[in-house]
């Protein structure tokens, strides 16, 4: 089956992109490196191409207490103009997938998922939806998307895009129009660093794009997003979280408000709060140079205790890391091994955030 291609595909050939299908998509990896795009991002601005990301437009009169019934976080109550990050879990705890929410009007939201997930996301959404008064639109084929990300990421908002957007707090999305374009415009990204994405029909995202490169903004590919996602200790859906992980194991129950009087998961996930669970995810700092994968095998004293979920040799503070998914037994500062090939390396147990994040409060 072929794959798709986001607006901006021509735009990646025509700089020379390495492209990989990822999700469903023909997607850049990288530019002119990784190692590149990525220090750009944390030291500059760079833009990346997400239009594979779905979304989804939740509308209507029960809007609130539908987006409250499949989602972990909390919006009642939520200003327009603000923006939660959760999960959607199975009755059991498991994760469907993590997303991002954003309150763009009364009774009107925006959610953002995962590109491997859109399909079994929208069908799944659709089937929980029996029973509100609400419209449920997959505007995945709608809407391109771009990730401006870096300190310089609002004064190339606003001075090459001509985006006034310098009110946003972190976390807060506004709706604007732009050269007879209706834009969407949030203060939020996945690589730790300040910055904002932005919504529009894939015309106006080919237009923006651009502008950007022509300003000297630097093209990132996907392969930095994961290390700068990775470097901060934010998960990726299929490693740190997937049917089998849920939030509780992947350290992530701020995001799971249990005040709320019900939402799908909640008596599995109480459970695991309360009672702990088996596993959970904990970061590992490698000894030396190592570059431990997903799927590789973590040991204590000889017994196998888990596996990697992602490790990265780190850019911005030059460690080899992972983070994996262990016995719940295991502690931080206690000392393990990760098989890498026929060999093991020793490490040390620390907190999944390698990196500290540095975004506009």
């Amino acid at each position: 089956m072929t794959n798709k291609r986001t607006c901006l595909y021509d735009k990646h050939v025509a700089l020379g992109a390495q492209i990989t299908p990822f999700a469903g998509f023909d997607m850049p990896i990288q530019y002119t490196g990784i190692i590149e795009e990525h220090n750009a991002v944390r030291e500059n601005c760079g833009v990346f191409d997400v239009s594979h990301m779905g979304e989804v437009i939740v509308s209507g009169p029960e809007a609130d207490r539908f987006i409250n019934h499949i989602f972990t976080n909390d919006v009642n109550g939520l200003a327009a103009g603000k923006v939660l990050y959760g999960m959607l879990c199975y009755p059991d705890g498991g994760v469907v997938d993590d997303t991002c929410i954003c309150k763009l009007d009364d009774k009107l939201y925006l959610m953002t998922i995962n590109a491997s997930n859109i399909d079994k996301d929208v069908t799944w959404i659709k089937q929980n939806a029996e029973g509100f008064d609400v419209v449920i639109e997959n505007k995945s084929e709608d809407y391109g998307q771009l990730a401006i990300q870096g300190s310089k990421a609002e004064k190339m908002l606003e001075e090459v895009l001509g985006l006034d957007c310098k009110e946003l707090k972190f976390y807060e999305v506004k709706q604007l129009q732009k050269d007879g374009y209706d834009v969407i415009v949030s203060r939020t990204g996945y690589t730790g660093e300040d910055g904002f994405e932005v919504y529009g029909s894939p015309e106006y995202i080919v237009k923006i794009w651009d502008k950007l490169i022509e300003a000297g903004v630097k093209p990132c590919g996907l392969g930095c997003r994961d290390t700068l996602r990775f470097e901060v200790g934010m998960p990726l859906y299929g490693n740190e979280l997937s049917k089998k992980i849920t939030p509780v194991m992947a350290g992530l129950s701020m995001f799971v408000k249990f005040d709320k009087d019900e939402f799908i998961g909640k008596e599995a996930l109480l459970k695991q709060k309360t009672e702990g669970v088996s596993k959970r995810l904990r970061g590992i700092e490698l000894d030396n140079n190592a570059i431990p994968r997903h799927g590789y095998k973590v040991l204590k004293d000889g017994v196998e205790v888990g596996e990697v979920t992602t490790g990265y040799h780190l850019i911005s503070v030059d460690k080899s890391c992972a983070v994996a998914l262990v016995d719940a037994s295991v502690q931080m500062g206690d000392r393990v091994e990760i098989q890498i090939r026929k060999k093991t390396f020793p490490g040390t147990v620390v907190k999944k955030k390698f990196y500290e994040n540095h975004y506009k409060k």
